[in-house]
Parts: C-alpha cells; structure tokens; sequence
C-alpha cells in the first residue's frame, strides 16, 4: 500500500539510529514491514492503469504521423519497451530489498548532497510530464464543453479554464494523500479497458474493418530513410519512461518481495504498453482513411464524433486516466525528490505543489503543439536521464555488489559522504555522459550521438563510473558486510 509512514513514526522505528535531520523524515524513512503489501498484480495493475492514458496513445499515433505502418510502429514499441524494462528491474532491486526510495537510494552513487543533482533533474522532467498531462485533461474537459454548448467552439478562454481547473483537480488528489493513487488504479484500468475496446470498434466500423484500417503504408522510400527516423523514435520510446527507470524505487519499496516486482513489471510494461498502443496506431491509422489525414490526438479525434454520448464517455475515460497517471508518475517521484532537498522543510505534500507550480511554467501548450515537438521532447529529456540510470546501475551491481549501509544513506560523515557529501566520480560521469548525448542537438557532425541520446548517456556514464570507482570497489563492498 502506497501511503506515507504516519508522523509519530520515529527513525528509530525504522531502523535507523542516529539520522541526520537534513537527510531524513518520515517520506524519506525505510519502508517497514507493515507497509509492504504490494502483490505481483498490484504492479501488473500499476502499469496497465500508467500506460492506458492519453501520452501513450499520442506516442504510438506520432510514430503514424511520422510515417511509419501499423507493423514498423508496434515493433518500435515493443522493443524500446523492452530495452527500458532491463533499467527498470535493476533500479527497482533496491527499492524492494532496502525499502528506500529513489533520492536515498542515489546517495550510495552521487553522495549525501550531490543526490540532489539527479533527484532534481528527474523531478524537472516529471514536472513537463505533470504539465503535459494537465493539458491533455484540460482538452478533454473543453471538448465535453463544446458537446455540451457547440456555441463555445473556438473559444480559447474555455480551453485555458478548463486547463486550470483540471490542474486544481490534480493538486486536490495531491493534498488528500497518495493513498488515492491506489483508489484510482483499482478502477481507472478496467474502466480505459472498455471505453478502449469501445473507440476502437467505433473507428474500426467507420474505417470499413481492419483491411482498410491498417492499410497506411510505410512513407519511407527506403531503408535509409526509415533507420533516420527510426533511432531517434526508438529512443523517444525508451525515453518514455526515463523517468520511472530512475524513480521505480519509489514504488518497489513496497514490495511483498523481489518476485512480486519483478513479475509484475516483466509483465504489465511491455504487455500494456504495446496493447495500449496498438490503440493509437490503429485508430491513427483509421482517421487517415476517415478523415483524409492521419490526427495524432485522440482528444481531437473524439471531438470530431457526430455521437455526443460515446464522445462524452470517451472524454471522461481519458480524465480518469490522466489523472491516474499524473499523480502516479508525475507526482510520486518528484514529491520525494524535492522533500530530499531540505526533508526537515519540504514534505511530499510540500513537494507534490512544487511539482504542480513547475509544471504551469514548462508551458506544456509548446511541447503538446505537434507531434514533432512531443517526440522531441522526448529524445532531449533522454539524454539527461540515460546517464544517471548508467551511474546507478553501475554503482548497485557492479561496485557495490547489491550491498548497502541502509544508516549511512541518513548520515553525513559515513560511507556515502566522499568529499563534502559529493562523489566526484558520479558528477564528472554524468556531465561527460550529458554532454555527449546532447552535443549532436547543436553539432550537425555529431547528430548520430544525439539520436540515440539515452543509449550514449547510459553507457558512457555507467562505464566511466565504473572505471573511476574501481579503486573503491573493494573497500565499499567490504564495509557493507
């Protein structure tokens, strides 16, 4: 069960003796027994209810739009999928074995203090998220709008009130507690399942069957064309869920144990993601033949329905959804990251309206304006991410050897302070893995690096960490006995 440990907790009770009050509080404490309750269906349920949403949907129709067929996009899909899927697991071991979430556990990596440079780049990419998804739900309330009063159409202030008031819907769930995550998922996931099956029978009877539905040829002239757009689309895939590789601890550390997370993962992200996305390539596919030109916005696309019933219907499917997964993905994680800033100041609820706050001042209206920018959105934040899910992973297995001092992530002074409570080895890794990543966004010659951000970040971060941690190897590993 995903709630906060209660206040008169204390870190004693936790097992923590002697924690630093500028490294802990009870958001930040060690998962207890009594809390770990999540089952194998309890994640399998996480990422249907995360993945059946509206981004998913818009994910798999821009790879339409960009030009590929129905078989070249749920291959894109599935295999990044597949590729992210061996991050998550790794980053979620923790979690589950030490009962920690994300910005403690990256402390063993980038020390006491420097935590706080990937906690904070992940929570800045988690508030776009957060922006995204409150704009795709202030859309969907504006379209019921129109169905309601035709005569608003074309008005813009009703699309900015209903953005905003979505927005307050969302940092309502936030100051209720994150137990209404959990209320959510149980009955958000089997709800898109129906409202899914009923779009998409709609737009495979408007379309003339499935012949016709999924008859969109590739526009690629040749294999050359095809791997240029494929790679940066591979690893806007993999990007997707950049974030939650990072901060999966968050949900892993209420784990009954390593099988229940492991399962359940291994089975409902792929499986849901590319099942969902099946979603938005054929009804993407479809509206080409309806319509005359692929729409990538299934906000849009049921805003062109002559049926003010099922439209209705479809619209508060994709509110209930967006909300889902604003608040389980988007607000989850970054919560955690800025209470570890200043923990005796800044709680998750504190932290969830800092999130909210952000996430008006990304202007997500830019991001969400094609599907260009939302794919490139995607590829961009990658390269920031990539590289500090390399360190961790490299840190966890390879150097520490899945052992850590569970005290000394609340301490400073002990194993994890390095110089000043900053690893030096994780910040020069991560600037170099960065800067490659992203130098081909501003150097034409280096553009391959760029398109595949993630994967150049990854590598070159978790390798060089790996080299310059060596002489430490031993001696962590040692002292974790």
């Amino acid at each position: 069960m995903l709630t906060a440990v209660e206040p008169e907790m204390h870190p004693r009770q936790h097992g923590i003796i002697n924690a630093d009050p500028r490294l802990y509080n009870d958001d930040l404490a060690p998962t207890v027994p009594s809390q770990r309750t999540w089952s194998t269906y309890n994640y399998i349920a996480l990422w249907f209810s995360m993945s059946m949403e509206v981004t998913t949907y818009m994910l798999a129709a821009s790879l339409i739009n960009g030009g590929m067929n129905w078989k070249q996009a749920v291959f894109t899909i599935l295999l990044g999928n597949l590729i992210v899927l061996v991050p998550m697991l790794l980053n979620a071991h923790a979690g589950t074995k030490y009962g920690i979430p994300f910005p403690v556990f990256v402390r063993a990596s980038f020390g006491t203090r420097g935590a706080n440079i990937p906690a904070v780049l992940r929570a800045i990419v988690a508030c776009g998220w957060f922006g995204i998804q409150s704009w795709i739900g202030g859309q969907a309330i504006a379209q019921m709008v129109h169905i309601l009063a035709p005569s608003t159409a074309g008005a813009e202030w009703v699309t900015w009130t209903c953005f905003l008031g979505f927005w307050l819907i969302n940092m309502g769930v936030v100051w209720r507690g994150v137990e209404s995550i959990r209320f959510l998922q149980s009955y958000s996931a089997p709800f898109m399942v129906v409202m899914s099956a009923l779009l998409l029978g709609f737009m495979l009877k408007k379309a003339g069957g499935f012949g016709p539905m999924l008859s969109e040829p590739s526009r690629f002239a040749d294999t050359s064309s095809f791997l240029k757009y494929f790679f940066p689309a591979l690893t806007g895939m993999v990007g997707y869920w950049a974030t939650l590789s990072l901060n999966i601890p968050d949900f892993t550390r209420y784990a009954k144990n390593q099988d229940a997370q492991i399962v359940g993962q291994a089975i409902g992200l792929p499986v849901a993601m590319t099942l969902y996305s099946f979603l938005g390539i054929a009804c993407t596919s479809a509206s080409a033949v309806i319509f005359g030109h692929p729409i990538w916005s299934p906000v849009e696309l049921l805003g062109k329905f002559h049926q003010p019933l099922l439209a209705f219907l479809g619209l508060i499917a994709l509110l209930v959804a967006t909300l889902n997964v604003n608040i389980g993905a988007n607000v989850v994680g970054p919560s955690n990251d800025f209470s570890n800033l200043a923990p005796k100041y800044i709680s998750f609820r504190m932290g969830g309206l800092i999130t909210g706050v952000l996430g008006l001042a990304i202007m997500p209206w830019k991001l969400m304006a094609s599907s260009h920018n939302y794919l490139g959105w995607l590829v961009d934040y990658s390269g920031l991410l990539g590289p500090v899910a390399g360190i961790m992973v490299a840190d966890y297995f390879l150097v520490r050897r899945t052992r850590l001092v569970v005290d000394d992530l609340y301490r400073r002074g002990a194993m994890y302070e390095y110089r000043n409570g900053i690893n030096g080895a994780a910040v020069i890794s991560l600037i170099i893995g960065i800067v490659a990543a992203l130098a081909g966004r501003f150097i034409p010659a280096l553009e391959p690096l760029f398109t595949m951000a993630w994967f150049v970040g990854f590598f070159l971060s978790g390798g060089l960490y790996y080299v310059m941690m060596l002489g430490h190897r031993v001696q962590h590993a040692a002292a974790a006995e």
